[in-house]
């Protein structure tokens, strides 16, 4: 039997304190519906480590021509990352707004082979997805909408950041009965490793989720 989900307590993994909701919330990107609208909104880039910078600017010839104009104006200013109100290094945005490395374009849903117009997308996924680099995107996005906060004794914590503009993901995790560290099942792989995955969903099951 399913336990109730106000009795489960944060869980450890490994070094890795992980909020209940991350086991116990459905959710499942819905692009048809969203359009990518979590790279536009908001007030502050995409968190980002100085090795992730790193790899960025190695690939900036690669995604630049995908750039806007402005885009490429604000990285000649001030570069692919800056520092926010919060001391957080983020992704550079565009008039406060979007990702300088969005870009619009048509997408093909996979589920039912229509097309998406206008969705907002990730020059640097994009560039992956094409076979043109070996590095994805920042693992800040990946995750999303889990957050990664680093402790100063060393643990790191995991939580589920709700947004109104995520409501259709929630509605399609629902329907699909997905739950959250399932529908992230490869990018908490890609920064955690696949031994903690498979004990965190040992942990999930035998909380009942």
């Amino acid at each position: 039997m399913m336990k109730d989900k106000k009795m489960i307590p944060i869980v450890q993994v490994g070094d890795v304190l992980v909020s209940p909701d991350v086991l116990t919330e459905n959710f499942c990107c819905d692009l048809s519906a969203c359009k990518g609208i979590c790279c536009v909104e908001g007030d502050a880039g995409a968190p980002v480590s100085l090795d992730e910078i790193g790899e960025i600017e190695a690939l900036l010839d690669v995604v630049w021509t995908d750039m806007s104009a402005s885009a490429q104006a604000v990285v000649d200013r001030q570069g692919v990352a800056y520092t926010d109100r919060d001391g957080d290094l983020v992704t550079s945005i565009v008039n406060g707004k979007d990702c300088v490395f969005t870009c619009y374009d048509d997408l093909t849903d996979n589920e039912t082979g229509e097309t998406i117009r206008g969705c907002c997308l990730c020059t640097l996924e994009k560039a992956y997805r094409a076979g043109k680099t070996h590095w994805c995107k920042p693992i800040s996005c990946a995750l999303y909408p889990i957050r990664v906060k680093e402790f100063s004794n060393g643990l790191t914590g995991l939580n589920y950041n709700r947004w109104a503009v995520c409501s259709e993901a929630v509605k399609k995790g629902n329907k699909l009965q997905l739950p959250l560290y399932r529908f992230l099942r490869g990018p908490l792989i890609r920064r955690f490793g696949e031994q903690w995955y498979d004990e965190l969903c040992q942990v999930a099951s035998e909380l009942g989720f």
